[in-house]
């Protein structure tokens, strides 16, 4: 407990944030009272730090080096600036490199910026912050704009409330996409190198960074809009939105109009940015009740369809009137969303150039690789993460399961989830001008490609141990059939499968083609089976997921 206090005394006489401060003189006053939950709240916080990796960091706010705040902020920009400076040579033509940074409503989201912003310029990188609260993609596109070595976007996505996150872009060679390995490693080096040296206000500040002009995002309005503007369909659609208290509708509003688009029935409890997420638990366009609201104003206005943002906009999810789902909505999958974006983008490259290939994470539905065969395209597997995605050869789309999409790689090199929303709503109104809907494209997909059907456990853990242990048993010992169905093969990405760098994923195959991936989530403390059939039918499909889906829980009840 000493190192912890020690510790923890460290971090205060450096912190420049008086709520965090007065957070750990708390504690620490509880603690030399023998408060045991204070006690074991420091050991928590200091007994190690948030890991820097290919996704950057992400946890929850509050004061020590296991939770996000403006110590670990600063460190984190120091290191990136340290980084960046040793290898601007590498694919930077400016004298100073430039650094661009965006951030989204969440609680301390712009301090986190501005901090950055300073460290950045004091560092004597040329540092661009964008003029005000913003989507991701926004930020993304932004580090290929304006030719940025790289881009750094504070959020933590669709997370819970009290969580925020450091997103890291490189400009070069990288064209603008999230860090991988050896990056995130040279970068965590960097970091500890000056969390090692011990004082963050040691560290040279500037005020002299730039405010991003208003044409950066007038110029990711323009590119977004041109990816799907309205047909004739689109006259008279009634459609819902919610952005899920995120930053999403003021700039998709611009997109909307500049694309011809009727304007949606509003969310009005969500649409404005608020990082307390106050009508949802989680975030999540996915969680279950996180649409509500949307379902009931989409039926008070006899909607069509309903599209929904994260709180950031990378991601985007759709619903479509359903009579036999609960409430008369239901949300499609991702898989769905990813399997009709990618036909959009197959039908539109007929004479590509050889190598064009459609991509997704390994997780995703393999039905994408039917629409690339079919129409002569290249197809990608990639490990999950936008970060492999749009590092695809010859890429014109590409997609993972988790509302992830990537429509236009020449403008944004990640998930989009503004971009797709436009292609959606583009097919949407397409079909609708012939009398069709949504689910008559996706009956339209079955009959084309095949019926597949596709579904996601997820078991959410407090001691995140527990997944490590189910993994590992599953490793020990290989199920020999998951329900009815045989195992007939295992992949084990730790050990090295083609194609694919090492990874915590085991993928099943059973004797009737179906699949079964395993593997622990990247972002939260959860363990994610993803579950895949294709079938004679729609109704087949959906009679072989069930039953997959219950063999697979019968799986983890042995196991765990």
């Amino acid at each position: 407990m000493s190192d912890a206090i020690a510790r923890a005394e460290a971090w205060l006489a450096q912190d420049p944030d008086g709520e965090t401060r007065a957070e750990l003189r708390d504690l620490l006053a509880r603690a030399d009272a023998g408060d045991a939950d204070a006690r074991a709240s420091l050991e928590d916080r200091f007994a190690t730090r948030l890991a820097f990796g290919t996704a950057g960091l992400r946890g929850e706010l509050g004061a020590g080096s296991n939770r996000m705040n403006r110590v670990l902020v600063a460190q984190a920009a120091a290191g990136l600036a340290a980084y960046v400076l040793e290898t601007a040579d590498e694919g930077t033509e400016a004298s100073a490199p430039l650094v661009v940074i965006g951030y989204d409503g969440r609680r301390n989201s712009d301090v986190f910026a501005r901090d950055s912003a300073e460290l950045f310029a004091g560092a004597g990188l040329r540092a661009v912050l964008l003029p005000r609260l913003l989507p991701t993609p926004v930020l993304a596109f932004a580090v290929r704009h304006l030719g940025a070595a790289a881009g750094v976007m504070v959020t933590a996505s669709h997370n819970p409330p009290n969580d925020n996150g450091y997103k890291v872009y490189l400009g070069g060679a990288n064209d603008g996409a999230q860090i991988v390995s050896p990056a995130d490693a040279e970068i965590a080096a960097h970091i500890q190198r000056v969390a090692d040296a011990g004082d963050v206000a040691a560290l040279p500040r500037s005020l002299g960074y730039e405010i991003a002009p208003e044409s950066v995002v007038d110029a990711y309005i323009a590119a977004t809009a041109a990816v799907g503007p309205a047909p004739a369909g689109a006259e008279g659609l009634t459609w819902a939105y919610t952005a899920m208290h995120g930053v999403g509708w003021e700039t998709f509003s611009r997109i909307l109009d500049v694309a011809g688009y009727p304007s949606p029935v509003l969310v009005e409890r969500q649409i404005s940015p608020d990082g307390a997420f106050p009508t949802v638990a989680f975030p999540n366009p996915e969680e279950p009740g996180a649409m509500d609201l949307a379902f009931e104003a989409a039926r008070e206005a006899g909607a069509e369809l309903v599209i929904a943002n994260d709180p950031d906009a990378d991601r985007l999810a759709v619903a479509i009137p359903d009579d036999t789902a609960d409430g008369g909505w239901r949300r499609l999958t991702g898989n769905e969303i990813g399997l009709l974006l990618g036909w959009r983008a197959a039908r539109r490259v007929q004479d590509a150039a050889p190598g064009a290939s459609l991509a997704c994470s390994l997780v995703s539905s393999p039905g994408l690789q039917t629409v690339a065969e079919h129409h002569g395209l290249d197809f990608h597997s990639t490990l999950t993460g936008f970060k492999w995605i749009s590092r695809a050869p010859g890429l014109i789309f590409g997609f993972e399961e988790a509302l992830g999409y990537l429509v236009n790689p020449e403008t944004v090199r990640d998930k989009d989830g503004i971009s797709a929303a436009i292609a959606m709503l583009e097919m949407a109104s397409e079909a609708r001008g012939r009398g069709a809907t949504v689910a008559d494209l996706l009956a339209e997909f079955g009959e084309t490609f095949g019926h597949f059907a596709s579904d996601q456990i997820s078991v959410r853990v407090d001691d995140v141990s527990i997944i490590a242990k189910i993994m590992s048993a599953l490793r020990g010992q290989h199920p020999e059939r998951i329900g009815e169905t045989a195992v007939t093969g295992v992949d084990d990405l730790l050990e090295g499968v083609d194609g694919f760098p090492p990874g915590d994923v085991l993928r099943f195959w059973l004797e009737n083609g179906s699949r079964v991936i395993v593997r622990p989530s990247g972002t939260e403390p959860k363990l994610k089976l993803y579950l895949d059939v294709r079938g004679a039918s729609a109704g087949d499909a959906q009679e072989r997921i069930a039953a997959l889906s219950a063999g697979a829980r019968e799986m983890l009840d042995a196991v765990g």
